[in-house]
């Protein structure tokens, strides 16, 4: 199952230059058993190590054995692991004011999103000082950080490879993106072994998150942008480059999530989930998401849902309200997904894309309409008003999103309405 899948030859996309950007760690170590390499691979880089984990995965044998190599390697550890899921702020600056005086020259993330996002975003912190608020925003972070290895142990995020980490500010009520280069792990070591132990909750959200980065870089926007806008925007958008991994991401989850579904044992397909979800990392690293991480951020906050199950809730309809923009992307899906009827027309063959990322997502068991949320009608005044704050998402959407269809997509999402196709 992890063989190399044959994929269409690329098509150019609607880039008048054809720009071709990727953003990425100096280096990437990939296959089952690669963590054994992390001893070799910090100690070349420090001699005082943070280990930043979860009490989950700190208590487990995988990461004592982690520890042990380090020390092993003549690596001095220390070890935070009070990570709390949806990564809140207080727990970054409880990582700076910690270990703020003590000699920290390497950081190891080990675990899911929240997990990796805390060792990139504390290791600026730590060099630059300040408060993690200082750094809200895109190319605000002054300088270089302590370098960071992630090790992720979730087949969904993509943060291992990613320059942005995504921090709740409660005072705020609202999730607040950190997006520079600088927070460019130095290794990524994306060991699928890890992932063998992933509880079957947690590896449906992080599925279908993954799912829909990898849609939403495959359908956003195709820009031009000039020298200033690169050194002052992460979403440069999706181009040549990023549409090989999107590609390839949907071709392995199309063949692999029912079957980590099903049987969470099965390496195989552990191992494609986790390539997946490193072709998904290294396609928003630059093309970036769009509406339907916008509108969850909120949703997340009211229903406190996991963000893959409410990016989940929201993609069919997302895309629906996009179809009309993207008619050839959402084919192409298809045909990636190996879904539908070859012989059908390209707008029939454009909702068998929307279906079968439906059915995958069903495969999950992730929820597929926002009723499952918890989301009220109530607050759907709230949401869009929210989601249109998130110009960066917003902006990157295919097709304009104004708080109107915002409110259009609440709606049809609440009442699961799938006779709804954008019109």
């Amino acid at each position: 199952m992890s063989d190399t899948t044959a994929l269409p030859a690329p098509t150019r996309t609607d880039n008048d230059l054809a720009l071709g950007l990727l953003r990425q760690p100096r280096s990437v170590l990939f296959g089952p058993g690669q963590r054994r390499q992390l001893p070799r691979v910090v100690a070349e880089i420090g001699r005082h190590a943070l280990l930043v984990t979860d009490e989950r995965m700190a208590s487990s044998t995988e990461f004592r054995e982690i520890a042990d190599g380090l020390r092993g390697a003549g690596v001095e550890v220390e070890v935070f692991d009070r990570t709390e899921p949806e990564l809140p702020r207080e727990n970054v600056m409880e990582v700076a004011e910690r270990y703020r005086d003590l000699p920290i020259d390497v950081i190891v993330g080990v675990g899911g999103g929240s997990c990796l996002d805390l060792a990139k975003v504390s290791a600026v912190v730590l060099a630059n000082g300040g408060d993690v608020r200082d750094y809200y925003g895109e190319f605000l972070v002054p300088g270089p950080g302590v370098p960071v290895v992630t090790v992720p142990t979730t087949g969904g995020t993509g943060a291992e490879v990613t320059c942005i980490s995504v921090v709740f500010d409660g005072e705020r009520g609202m999730k607040v993106g950190v997006a520079s280069p600088h927070l460019e792990a130095t290794v990524a070591v994306i060991d699928p072994e890890l992932t063998l132990t992933c509880p079957p909750g947690l590896t449906a959200a992080t599925g279908a998150d993954a799912l829909s980065h990898l849609v939403e870089a495959f359908t956003g926007r195709a820009k031009n942008p000039t020298p200033e806008e690169l050194a002052t925007k992460l979403y440069a958008g999706k181009n040549l480059l990023t549409d090989v991994y999107a590609r390839q991401g949907l071709a392995l989850l199309g063949r692999s999530l029912p079957a980590v579904a099903a049987d969470g044992s099965d390496l195989a397909a552990r191992t494609d989930t986790m390539f997946a979800s490193y072709c998904a990392g290294m396609a928003i690293n630059t093309a970036g998401t769009a509406g339907a991480h916008a509108i969850q951020s909120p949703i997340g906050n009211l229903t406190h849902t996991p963000h893959g199950f409410g990016v989940a809730a929201l993609l069919p309809w997302i895309m629906r309200y996009n179809l009309p923009a993207r008619v050839a992307e959402f084919a192409e899906i298809a045909r990636l997904l190996g879904a539908g009827d070859a012989s059908a027309s390209e707008e029939e063959r454009a909702r068998d894309g929307i279906r079968a990322v439906e059915d995958l997502l069903r495969a999950l068991g992730a929820p597929t309409d926002l009723a499952t949320l918890g989301l009220s009608p109530d607050d759907f005044g709230f949401v869009a008003d929210q989601a249109m704050l998130a110009t960066r998402l917003t902006a990157n959407n295919p097709r304009e999103l104004s708080r109107d269809a915002v409110l259009e997509i609440l709606r049809r999402g609440h009442a699961a309405d799938r006779d709804w196709w954008g019109e």
